[in-house]
Formats: C-alpha cells, structure tokens, sequence
C-alpha cells in the first residue's frame, strides 16, 4: 500500500541522487575520463560481459529506445569497435559483437572503473565498507520490486566447473526425495542428464550456473541445445531451501534467458510435472505456455509430464 510522501523526502533523494552522480563521477563529459557517455559504456560493458546480442535484448535490458541504441551502434562499427555476426543458431538473426579491438579499448576503461571504486571503498574501515554495502542493498531491494534481476540479492552466480555435474546430480536426489517422495531412478535420470551436458557440451550456445552463498552452492540451472534448430532446452533448476525466499529461482530463470537470447535462440523448451509449483509458478510468470501433457508413472510415483514452451 503506498502512502503520502512529504516534500522534504522528496528532496532528500533528490539531494542523494544530485550526491552520489558526483561522487561516482556520472556529471563528467568523458565517463573515466574517455570519450564515451554513461550508455555508451553501459552498452560496452554488456558485450565485453554478456557476450554477443541482439539489438534487442539491449534495448529491453539497459531500458533504451531502438533509435538511440541503434546511433551509438553506428558510431560504434565506425570506430571498429562493434560488429554485427550472424547468429550460430538462426542465419536470418544478426548479434552485435564485441571486436578484438573493441575489447582492447574497453578493458582497460573497465580496469580504471574498478581501480576508482575500489578507491572509494579504501577511504572507509571494513565496518564502514560493509554498513556501506548494506545500504546500497537495502535500496536496491526495495526499488526493485518489477521482479527484475536482483544483483544485490545475497547470492552470486558463476559457470560451472569440475564436480558441479556430481553437487547437482546429489542434490537433486536427495531434495526431491525429501520434498516429493521419488525414488533413486530420478538421481539416476539427473545424472545422466548431466553427463550428457558435460559430453556434448558446446561454450558457445550452451551454459551451465552455479549460485553460490557465502561460498556454499544453493542452486543450479543450464541452458542446451535440443536439436532443434533456434530452440533451446532449459534444465536442472534447483534452489536449496537455505536459499528460498531470495528470488533465485527466478534470477536463474532470467540468467538462462538471457544467454539464450545472446546466443541466437528464438525459443526455449523445458520439461516439468505437475508437481513442482514453484517452479510452474515461475515459468508461467516468465510467460512460458504449456503446449504438452501426459499421464506417467515415475520415480515410484503417478504424475503428468509437462512441456512449456516460451518464445524469445
């Protein structure tokens, strides 16, 4: 429920957006002292970071309108520093690319940006620099209430990495025959999966996750090919119950989305039960639409099989 705001909290943000734009140095003509705006580095940074996209996942993700984005891409292939590729998935799509040259210019901007906060932060003892933390946490938590991804949630995400297939594979079993009753075959079933993944595995159109808190795994998902062409498996979600509550079933889900859209897909597939609410939930609020189902007994128990469907 929203209530009446007085003048002075307004003109207090106000007076901390005016602050903080200075001290992070956003005023400057050059941010870092270089010939690039604020989006236009914003937009640098998700290709040096994110990989190839389209056009379009930019526009949706940094909130920019396809006319501007599109005159800094212009400026950007005039200087060599962007070029657009086909896409490995659908020859008819083009990504944006970050080039080798590109790259060059970038990274050593991006070394200075965290040499500078890193600057920030030194001014400060390590209680002062985690009360400062907090706070950009506690704002951040409570402005980003779209379901957009919460970055400052308390977990980080990596690639997966030798023994993350055997962590997943373990913990699927055990949590799923805790919380649903099923027998060892769907353990089974998991760890072929990954083996799968792990055999096959291509870098450049597939990814695996691994959420980490304070060092531990909580949760895992992976997007793969599925022989289709420009469709895309999405598997092996899971969120441990230390870690519920966060939103990280929901930031996985959009990490997935994300990758895939960079990578070329135009759909992407994933096979449920009706047994799993959480997880339908989540799909459904990404607007996946169920387009299959069908009776099954399995893992020692009577179900439906589902598969959604979600187009990019």
């Amino acid at each position: 429920m929203s209530s009446p705001v007085s003048d002075d909290r307004v003109a207090a943000v106000r007076s901390f957006n005016r602050f903080f734009t200075r001290q992070i140095g956003v005023l400057r003509e050059g941010l870092l002292h270089s010939q690039f705006t604020l989006t236009e580095m914003r937009v640098l940074y998700e290709l040096a970071h994110h990989g190839d996209q389209p056009s379009a996942a930019l526009c949706r993700d940094l909130g920019l309108d396809r006319g501007y984005l599109s005159r800094i891409v212009t400026g950007f292939e005039a200087a060599g520093l962007v070029a657009k590729v086909p896409s490995p998935t659908d020859g008819r799509a083009k990504l944006l690319h970050l080039t080798d040259h590109g790259r060059a210019v970038y990274e050593p901007l991006d070394r200075r940006s965290r040499e500078e906060v890193g600057d920030l932060l030194a001014r400060f003892d390590d209680a002062d620099q985690l009360r400062m933390l907090d706070a950009m946490r506690t704002i951040r938590t409570l402005l980003d209430t779209d379901g957009a991804l919460k970055y400052a949630q308390p977990f980080v995400l990596r690639t997966h990495r030798p023994g993350d297939m055997a962590w997943i594979t373990r913990r699927h079993g055990a949590l799923y025959a805790t919380q649903q009753g099923w027998d060892a075959s769907f353990e089974t079933l998991v760890g072929q999966i990954c083996a799968d993944f792990e055999h096959n595995f291509d870098p450049a159109r597939e990814r695996c996750w691994i959420a980490e808190m304070n060092g531990v795994p909580v949760g895992s998902i992976a997007l793969a090919r599925s022989g289709e062409e420009g469709v895309a498996k999405l598997r092996l979600l899971l969120v441990e119950d230390a870690a519920r509550g966060h939103g990280l079933g929901s930031r996985l889900v959009d990490e997935c989305h994300r990758y895939a859209r960079a990578a070329g897909y135009r759909k992407v597939r994933l096979w449920t039960t009706d047994q799993q609410a959480e997880a339908r939930h989540i799909y459904r609020n990404k607007g996946y639409v169920l387009v299959a189902e069908e009776a099954v007994h399995a893992f020692g128990k009577d179900m439906v099989n589902e598969t959604w469907e979600l187009d990019l």
